[in-house]
């Protein structure tokens, strides 16, 4: 019963540090990319060990086999979690490296309309994203060349990362009927894909069109729906990682 009660603990643990590592990652401000990849991989290593330690403890039936079994998942689960969290620390910096810009996790980086790409990263995955001024002309789905070459950019990076999960998507602002907007999104996240396969990358590739489920901000006026408009690539180091990206 002890046991059990233990691992109980161990879960409700994980669970409370699970939300506080999201809840640092996403909504407050970094100060240097240096910072977030520490904290990212430091909040890998720790859920890692203490599921790691959740688990070697839980596959015993004597005390003394719990408390060893506990501390070697532990140390094993430490290594994942850190590992997972670098990879995609690395992953982020390589990306924005090679288009010239860098990782940015503050909160209000999207909401900037002079930015027309942001790189941002947390412990789950790797967005970038690309601002539709940048990508297309008017109801175009096919990305312009200069929207091409920035894509391809990415494709040495990726080679380098052969099991990272890619997920590419796209959103509109909320002129038109959904069904058009779902329609168009979808296309424009086909064609990038489209690109990446032409690469013949060994990664696990998805397309998804959210048409206006998801945007940024109110679709109030002509600049917010500048920013609404977007293409998103996310870079996930396991099919666990992969969230509904048309989900608010």
């Amino acid at each position: 019963m002890k046991k059990y009660q233990q691992l109980f603990t161990l879960f409700g643990t994980f669970v409370m540090l699970s939300f506080m590592g999201c809840s640092s990652s996403l909504f407050s401000p970094t100060s240097s990319s240096n910072t977030t990849q520490r904290s990212n991989t430091q909040t890998g290593a720790v859920l890692g060990g203490i599921l790691g330690a959740a688990i070697g403890g839980g596959s015993a039936d004597q005390s003394s086999q719990v408390g060893t079994r506990a501390a070697i998942g532990g140390v094993l689960g430490t290594a994942v979690g850190a590992a997972v969290g670098y990879s995609l620390d690395q992953q982020a910096q390589e990306v924005a490296q090679v288009l010239h810009t860098e990782v940015d996790n503050t909160p209000m980086a999207e909401h900037d309309h002079r930015r027309n790409l942001v790189v941002s990263n947390t412990e789950k995955h790797v967005k970038i994203m690309f601002r539709d001024k940048m990508m297309f002309a008017t109801n175009v789905a096919v990305p312009t060349p200069s929207a091409q070459r920035e894509i391809q950019q990415m494709i040495p990076v990726l080679q380098k990362y052969p099991k990272t999960i890619i997920q590419v998507v796209g959103h509109t602002d909320s002129r038109g009927t959904y069904a058009y907007n779902l329609e168009l999104s979808k296309r424009r996240a086909n064609e990038v894909g489209r690109i990446l396969k032409r690469a013949e990358l060994p990664n696990r590739l998805y397309v998804k069109g959210c048409s206006f489920s998801k945007p940024l901000v109110p679709n109030t006026s002509a600049e917010n729906m500048a920013l609404n408009r977007r293409v998103e690539i996310y870079l996930y180091p396991n099919q666990a990682s992969v969230v509904d990206p048309c989900q608010q």
